[in-house]
């Protein structure tokens, strides 16, 4: 029995599951979409309370772009490119043996943002950076009036190292936090989930960050770490099930991605809809930023989630409605997948329940697909990702190929004007990725 009910009675209720118990992709439409007034309204966080982040990651930009030099040509703000991928585009088009009928197909390179190389460095840094500050203010060693470079100094470095900071992670995430706790004198910790990669444990390491490997997923590991953070003084716990200040970074992308569209004189109006595919493991990063589109964009913008079809969490809370009371192993699904970024069992239900009328859909994607991309990507673009940041990449078919698909774009409106359309696929990680490795990737591709 799963919370009461047979796994038949499951099926019963929700057809889909037949298909994601067998671990075939699927393409899911969110039936408690709502209009942008309807869905925000239930929210607590607001624009301002993401204006409120974008300022606070300016007033730290002298410090970044101090002590990570990579960052100074950016006068210390971590971004990254918005770029148009024609040649992938020919080369999907004829992987898919579909066309792909939109007026632009984009690249989010999240995978190439300074210092961690993922989209953790958004509300990962930014988290360790609101606590920060919070506490040279509370102790009386920072003034807002302050050039925030100050904290590159042995008297910040030498009163941080009086707390503890603790994170659990499948990789990406626990990189972003031990990169900028470590340089900035926290003692950190990051307990790291089975399939977190050895790189990764061993960067962290070289860093000086305390590093715990654990024979278990994600949830174990976050489970172990909360435990740490709650029995040891002066300590403090990223959550990244729960946690607000990761949300609101992961949100800051969309103030952004607003001006590179500008930039690129791409028009998001009435008549010429946005749709973003964003990668999704617990559920922090692609539901802030999806999030953060929606204040801007409102109904003009459509944000679809990616899981890998063995660790489809986020599909299934959503779905139910049941959000972390269920886990996928619940059904027998194993959690084992390539993209290690995304092996997450259970999904938040801050997230799920943040983004619940706001969120278009989910679709799974399997990882020989991720790998096809990923040596796709690298042979026409020349851009190396890791396999989890290729699960945006199908969106654009799933939306514009299939009956679910059209399903969507005739209900919302669509259809007329589904050739002016812009589609963002959300690159989240890859830079980092030794070449050893990343080799390793693109030869997994049996099909090429």
């Amino acid at each position: 029995m799963i919370l009461g009910k047979s796994l038949e009675e499951w099926q019963r209720e929700y057809p889909l599951l037949i298909e994601m118990l067998k671990t075939n992709e699927v393409f899911w439409l969110n039936p408690n979409y709502r209009n942008y007034e309807s869905a925000v309204a239930k929210i607590p966080l607001t624009e301002a309370d993401v204006r409120d982040a974008e300022e606070r990651l300016r007033k730290f930009a002298p410090y970044i772009a101090k002590v990570f030099p990579e960052t100074k040509e950016n006068a210390g703000i971590i971004e990254s490119p918005l770029i148009s991928i024609p040649r992938m585009k020919e080369k999907m088009e004829s992987l898919f043996n579909k066309p792909v009928v939109c007026k632009n197909l984009l690249l989010k390179c999240d995978s190439h943002l300074p210092i961690s190389g993922s989209i953790k460095a958004r509300g990962g840094i930014y988290e360790v950076l609101n606590y920060a500050e919070k506490l040279a203010l509370e102790f009386g060693i920072l003034s807002r009036e302050d050039d925030y470079v100050i904290f590159d100094s042995d008297k910040f470095r030498e009163f941080f190292s009086k707390y503890s900071i603790v994170v659990g992670s499948t990789g990406n995430l626990g990189l972003s936090i031990g990169i900028i706790s470590a340089k900035l004198g926290f003692k950190v910790t990051v307990h790291m989930s089975a399939d977190a990669k050895q790189w990764k444990k061993d960067l962290l390491k070289s860093k000086g960050v305390n590093v715990i490997e654990h024979l278990s997923d994600y949830s174990k590991a976050v489970e172990v770490g909360r435990r740490q953070a709650e029995t040891t003084p002066n300590s403090y716990f990223v959550d990244d099930e729960n946690s607000t200040a990761l949300f609101l970074g992961y949100a800051v992308a969309a103030l952004r991605v607003k001006e590179q569209l500008n930039h690129l004189n791409i028009v998001v109006d009435d008549a010429h809809p946005l749709f973003v595919y964003l990668p999704c493991g617990v559920g922090g990063g692609p539901g802030g930023v999806s999030f953060g589109l929606k204040l801007i964009y409102k109904d003009n913008v459509h944000c679809f989630f990616a899981e890998p079809t063995h660790s489809p969490c986020m599909l299934l809370g959503c779905m139910t409605g049941e959000h972390d009371n269920l886990c996928v192993q619940d059904f027998g699904i194993d959690n084992l997948t390539a993209a290690d970024g995304l092996a997450v069992g259970r999904a938040s239900r801050f997230v799920g329940k943040t983004i619940e009328n706001l969120l278009s859909g989910i679709y799974t994607v399997n990882d020989q697909v991720l790998y096809r991309l990923l040596s796709n990507m690298a042979d026409t673009e020349g851009i190396f990702l890791e396999p989890s940041a290729l699960a945006g990449a199908p969106g654009i078919f799933n939306l514009l190929g299939s009956d679910a698909g059209q399903k969507y774009i005739e209900s919302n409106g669509l259809h007329d004007i589904i050739q002016n359309s812009s589609h963002i696929i959300w690159a989240t990680g890859g830079k980092m990725v030794p070449a050893s490795e990343m080799n390793d990737y693109y030869r997994v591709d049996s099909l090429k």
